[in-house]
């Protein structure tokens, strides 16, 4: 009833959408029925995926929850900034990121570049836009990180909790274990 009441009437941007933590995050989200759910996500084919799944939702569920379809990544703040003045962003559910440990040991720049950049850069915006909540959906590899990938997910726990005396919006993390 809780999740009822915070999501009525709101407009949820989910980023990482296509992904099994942000897809999942959207079909969650869709059973309360919020007047708009704004999707981001980087790969095009998780894109069409996500948006064949959640169009069959729809048309079958009676639901009337509008849903936006953003191809981008967190880390290109244009693609933010244009969808945060597009669509009054309420709540804000952080999924994308690079999680594969073995892969951002060989690409590091690009485990930062998108988990911490990324996460700036839509924290930032959700702040600025005074979002009522921002979840960053975070790992337990942040825990006493001992790879790059865990580092960068602590580094961006940290910035987005720092936030949380600049204005109203409420920064959360939660950490799902083996992500």
């Amino acid at each position: 009833a809780a999740i009822q009441v915070e999501l009525n009437n709101k407009t949820v941007l989910v980023t990482g959408a296509g992904g099994s933590i942000g897809s999942e995050i959207c079909r969650q989200i869709l059973r309360y029925q919020p007047e708009k759910l704004v999707i981001v996500e980087l790969s095009e084919f998780a894109l069409y995926t996500i948006e064949q799944e959640i169009s069959e939702l729809l048309s079958t569920g009676g639901l009337k929850t509008q849903v936006t379809y953003n191809l981008g990544s967190v880390a290109d703040e244009a693609v933010l900034y244009r969808i945060f003045n597009e669509h009054r962003i309420d709540i804000v559910y952080h999924a994308a990121a690079y999680k594969h440990v073995p892969i951002i040991e060989k690409a590091p720049y690009e485990g930062i570049f998108v988990n911490v950049m990324g996460t700036r850069i839509v924290a930032d915006l959700a702040l600025k836009h005074k979002a009522e909540k921002f979840v960053m959906v975070s790992t337990d590899k942040a825990v006493n990180p001992t790879n790059v990938m865990g580092a960068t997910k602590r580094v961006a726990e940290l910035y987005t909790q720092s936030l949380n005396e600049f204005g109203k919006t409420k920064f959360i993390a939660t950490r799902f274990g083996n992500v």
